[in-house]
């Protein structure tokens, strides 16, 4: 199973899960390629059987500068990716009421727009609750890894 892990992040926090999740993945046996920055071309290359997406929220609910052009040319060029599983961790801070998470939700519908599969409900990572979504995020990244396993 080959994985492509994506990343927007505004401090970095985004990047270092993703970063985390690909070692995790990896030491769980799957094949493992971490496109960074996001781009679609980089993405459609690589052509993985699963794709996860890292991403923070920024401002009033927008998305990291560095995801915001893979996003657009995703709208833009519409490739589909019927039926390939798919995962978002998305993190917020759930003081900012209606826009929590909001980054991870954008890309999250981007993906089901394109027709790709949620393999698993959107992991939210609350900045307010913990310091370390790095280390919150394992056990929904091992879940992630059983669905696709099990041919999410």
């Amino acid at each position: 199973m080959h994985l492509a892990i994506l990343s927007g992040s505004v401090f970095g926090t985004a990047d270092e899960v993703a970063d985390e999740a690909a070692e995790r993945c990896r030491a769980a046996g799957l094949q493992v390629t971490r496109i960074k920055p996001a781009t679609v071309d980089a993405l459609l290359e690589a052509n993985p059987d699963a794709i996860l997406v890292c991403c923070s929220t920024t401002g009033m609910g927008e998305l990291p500068a560095t995801i915001q052009d893979f996003y657009y040319d995703m709208q833009s060029r519409f490739p589909l990716l019927t039926g390939k599983p798919f995962g978002v961790i998305a993190l917020g801070d759930a003081g900012y009421g209606d826009t929590f998470c909001q980054g991870g939700e954008q890309l999250r519908e981007l993906l089901l727009e394109v027709q790709a599969s949620e393999a698993l409900p959107m992991l939210r990572l609350d900045a307010s609750e913990t310091v370390t979504p790095e280390d919150d995020a394992k056990p929904w990244l091992d879940d992630f890894v059983a669905r696709l396993r099990a041919g999410a």
